[in-house]
């Protein structure tokens, strides 16, 4: 069965089902009708903001512009088999035939939908899991409850077992053992509780937004990334941009927002919106030549490459981490399929951590993050010092790397890299500094 892997075909056939005219499409979709005439005979790929926004407008599911109708099926088939082969070992007698998957999606497609489904399930499941795993190593709130839990546990078994051993115990102690266990059982009760209903919001919360950090990344991806009142002649005070925002909560998130959107308001003076799109067509996505086209810095290039609106033509999907000379990662905003831990420390492999020691050397790297379906990204590293106190005062180190769609060509020398040791598959990686869940299990 021949699967299709002609996106701006399947967009093409699309828009002449609903009798729809090229140059609505491309207004709608906010792209000039020659640049989506370029998609439509496959020579230009699809961003995955721009595929979004062609897919509302067109009434269908990404997934099926981009993959085809069976792409989740395909997917979610090799994940599994992946699994399979994780558990069992790659020699594993009575494994799946992978040739013969779309063999199998053609005759079985209730099937083949069922065991996607499930294997979506699992990995929801697992991550899950892993999220609660590295909560609980890094959340105090957590390490003290439980610590609280297994106190009053160990406390309410000794005094049980006091009573149960001794057969003769006066009075008096006897009252003062089970008041022990009442009070014991009490404080168990209220810490479980307590506890319980930490969890709930978390789950409630989905995201679990406990640092201003989240709370100020949750905010810009409400907002797409990207705050169009700073590309006008005269922006608005910050203040206002922040005003009666629910995501930021804390005193400490609503600074961080604010020094974000001061930091955004140079990089838009210094790259105007306009001018830098159109160079994007001529000069591409490689954020050295537009740092010198626009002599601007090579950090700014690098966060307005990661925050520029939906629909800039030959504007890549581009994902963006920021850390400071500790490593602490002080801006996320993750690439899809790029995973980034939630808290600790990231994979001492990604380039972030080289350019940390390569101060104003640019870093181009292709990696291959880990997971049971690896998946490859470009990457461009940069660490510039900066000094906010003058000469008199220390040197601040602060390194970005920028994440990109991989070119179409593999080539020897790509980084494996992972999320986090916690949570990262690679069981023989030379930078692991502590076990990984998933191997454990």
């Amino acid at each position: 069965m021949a699967r299709s892997a002609l996106t701006g075909t399947r967009i093409r056939e699309r828009r002449t089902a609903l009798r729809m005219k090229q140059a609505d499409l491309a207004r709608a979709a906010g792209i000039s009708p020659a640049y989506l005439n370029l998609i439509e005979h496959n020579r230009r790929r699809v961003g995955d903001s721009l595929l979004e926004q062609l897919a509302q407008v067109l009434g269908v599911d990404p997934v099926a512009l981009s993959e085809g109708a069976e792409g989740v099926l395909f997917d979610g088939l090799r994940e599994a088999l992946a699994s399979a082969e994780t558990e069992g070992g790659a020699q594993a007698a009575g494994l799946p035939e992978l040739e013969r998957i779309e063999e199998f999606v053609g005759r079985f497609p209730g099937w083949a939908a069922v065991l996607a489904g499930r294997q979506a399930r699992v990995a929801a499941l697992e991550r899950v899991v892993e999220s609660y795993s590295e909560r609980m190593a890094q959340d105090p709130f957590l390490l003290a409850s439980l610590h609280e839990v297994l106190s009053a546990v160990t406390s309410l078994r000794s005094t049980a077992a006091i009573l149960v051993e001794t057969e003769d115990i006066e009075p008096e102690w006897r009252a003062r053992f089970l008041r022990t266990i009442q009070d014991e059982s009490l404080r168990l009760s209220d810490t479980a509780e307590a506890l319980v209903g930490y969890l709930d919001e978390l789950e409630e919360a989905e995201t679990g937004l406990s640092s201003p950090l989240e709370q100020v990344e949750a905010w810009l991806s409400m907002r797409g990334w990207h705050l169009p009142e700073l590309e006008q002649p005269d922006p608005p005070a910050p203040e206002t941009l922040i005003e009666g925002v629910a995501e930021l909560a804390s005193g400490a998130a609503r600074k961080l927002a604010l020094a974000h959107i001061a930091r955004a308001a140079e990089d838009a003076r210094a790259l105007p919106l306009a001018p830098f799109a159109a160079a994007l067509l001529d000069c591409g996505s490689d954020p050295a030549r537009l740092a010198q086209r626009f002599g601007a810095p090579m950090g700014a290039v690098f966060r307005r490459l990661a925050t520029l609106p939906a629909g800039i033509e030959g504007a890549p999907p581009a994902g963006l981490v920021i850390c400071d000379g500790s490593g602490t990662l002080t801006f996320r905003r993750a690439a899809p399929g790029f995973t980034m831990p939630r808290f600790g420390a990231a994979c001492p492999l990604w380039p972030l951590y080289e350019a940390l020691t390569r101060p104003m050397q640019p870093i181009r790297t292709v990696v291959d993050m880990a997971g049971r379906l690896p998946q490859r990204f470009l990457t461009y590293a940069f660490c510039a010092p900066r000094q906010p106190a003058g000469f008199e005062g220390p040197v601040l180190m602060e390194a970005m790397m920028l994440i990109l769609p991989p070119p179409p060509e593999r080539a020897s020398g790509e980084r494996p890299v992972g999320s986090s040791c916690r949570i990262c598959p690679r069981a023989d990686c030379v930078g692991r500094r502590e076990p990984s869940i998933l191997s454990e299990a």
